[in-house]
């Protein structure tokens, strides 16, 4: 029943996303062009995400499990700190520069995007280099633990 929920609600946003036009780089550049012809119709697609977020994230506050009865797993974390603020500058600069964000750039490699092969294989290079340098951390931090206990 999760796999059949989590199909349906993949194929849902994936077209929302191109019905308003966010898998098309050129509409998202567009709407990223402040000095040139801005095109605003994305930010009305945005509020509208917001609007929808914000009352699903309110609703899944009060619950300790979701409607198909898995485990809750919302953010705990309020804090703003370097990494978040570099993540969120590369990501405005991947956005700017290519027109795609992730789930945009997955709708668009299923219609066959060229753009969106690149942009993916980018996406997946950052997740891998990502997870590597989380793993050496990680492992760093237990070393130091370590010798600190001994």
């Amino acid at each position: 029943m999760t796999l059949m929920a989590s199909l349906l609600a993949g194929l849902i946003f994936g077209l929302g996303l191109i019905v308003s036009g966010m898998a098309n780089p050129a509409k998202v550049l567009g709407f990223l062009d402040l000095a040139g012809a801005w095109d605003p119709s994305l930010a009305f697609v945005m509020v509208g995400a917001i609007g929808v977020a914000a009352v699903a994230f309110r609703v899944a506050r009060h619950r300790s499990s979701t409607l198909l009865g898995t485990e809750m797993k919302l953010p705990t974390s309020r804090t703003i700190d370097k990494r978040l603020l570099a993540g969120s500058l590369l990501f405005g600069i991947g956005w700017g520069v290519a027109g795609f964000c992730p789930g945009p750039a997955l709708v668009a490699l299923g219609m066959g995007e060229v753009k969106a092969i690149v942009f993916v294989l980018a996406m997946l290079v950052g997740i891998g280099i990502f997870e590597g340098t989380e793993r050496w951390r990680g492992a760093s931090r237990r070393r130091l633990e370590t010798r600190v206990e001994a």
